[in-house]
């Protein structure tokens, strides 16, 4: 057995140690993996009827890359980036991601994990409309209960990074789309998180706007940050160090 092999049972178990095996990255030591899907599936029950929205999904991302998933809506590309950031739960296989078996974990500890380690920019911003600017992007800090000193720094920091500092007390219904994408930006990197979801980032603005948004998440590759983005911006796309098509369920690579 080699150290890769001893490597991956240590830190994922026996169980994951066999998927790696038959996997298409078994070359790959496991803490060089942010994401590792094996068999993902998930249905929701409607009714007498049962949809099946992600069917055997497979997925490994290195730490620092940066996807693009592709697809038609309805593909269920929100419902991978949901999983992935343990949003929500798959109806079986494995979900791991930066070393946690998110399957097997309860919500607090989900919540938590999301705090800490993941920033999610939703496609509908969902920024809190009866908090400002600032203290939108300050909520995750707040949530791990960092100080006021700590907080009013990295707020001020974010907002001048994304450009919105004579922003910063207005409220959410006071801003363009674009600036509220761009708060949202700001808010996901609050924490200064390893792993960044983005929902159709660029979907709902304007031209000026999209090049904003891909310059920063330009900014976060070049960080070193892993990036997994749902996207159908052909900017976006060829930003990619691997690009994905989910179609019906399924997810192939685009060069296949």
């Amino acid at each position: 057995m080699c150290i890769n092999e001893v490597n991956c049972i240590r830190h994922y178990g026996l169980k994951a140690y066999y998927n790696f095996r038959t996997f298409s990255d078994t070359a790959m030591e496991p803490k060089e993996l942010a994401v590792y899907l094996r068999d993902l599936c998930k249905a929701y029950q409607i009714g007498d009827v049962e949809v099946e929205v992600l069917r055997g999904v497979n997925l490994s991302v290195t730490r620092g890359q940066f996807v693009a998933i592709c697809g038609p809506s309805g593909s269920g590309k929100t419902t991978l980036l949901n999983i992935i950031s343990g949003i929500d739960k798959a109806t079986s296989g494995q979900v791991i991601v930066l070393g946690q078996d998110l399957a097997v974990q309860d919500e607090d500890f989900l919540a938590e994990f999301r705090c800490n380690n993941v920033g999610f920019v939703f496609q509908s911003y969902n920024l809190v409309s009866t908090l400002t600017v600032a203290e939108n992007i300050a909520f995750p800090m707040e949530w791990r209960r960092k100080s006021e000193v700590e907080i009013e720094k990295r707020v001020a920091e974010l907002l001048d990074t994304v450009g919105l500092k004579h922003r910063a007390n207005h409220f959410p219904a006071q801003l363009s789309g674009g600036e509220q994408q761009r708060v949202a930006l700001a808010r996901a990197l609050a924490n200064d998180p390893p792993l960044i979801l983005a929902d159709e980032p660029t979907g709902n603005l304007d031209a000026k706007n999209s090049q904003k948004i891909t310059q920063m998440l330009q900014m976060l590759k070049a960080q070193g940050k892993t990036v997994i983005v749902a996207t159908h911006d052909p900017e976006l796309v060829r930003l990619s160090d691997k690009v994905l098509r989910l179609e019906e369920g399924r997810l192939a690579s685009c060069d296949e």
